[in-house]
């Protein structure tokens, strides 16, 4: 994972080797906090696979915080759906 971005609350976050299975998944469970303004992502070509992925907070909370929680939340979730199935 490499940040991009200046201001704390506004990062691009790029993940390599990742494609939209990771990166919708990802989206969805950040834009849950009401703290995130906005996230989205795009594959920047389709023969690279690699994901930019943006988020923008609202006030001072720092954008790679609530890119952490999602993360976990997203692990968490796997988790309880392979529990089940398993």
């Amino acid at each position: 994972v490499q940040a991009d971005g200046t201001d704390g609350s506004c990062v691009t976050f790029v993940l390599h080797d990742e494609d939209h299975t990771l990166g919708n998944s990802l989206r969805y469970m950040v834009m849950k906090n009401p703290d995130v303004e906005f996230c989205g992502y795009c594959i920047t070509h389709p023969s690279e696979s690699k994901i930019n992925f943006r988020i923008q907070t609202r006030g001072a909370l720092p954008a790679v915080e609530p890119f952490r929680k999602g993360l976990n939340d997203l692990m968490g979730v796997c988790q309880h759906v392979l529990n089940t199935f398993e």
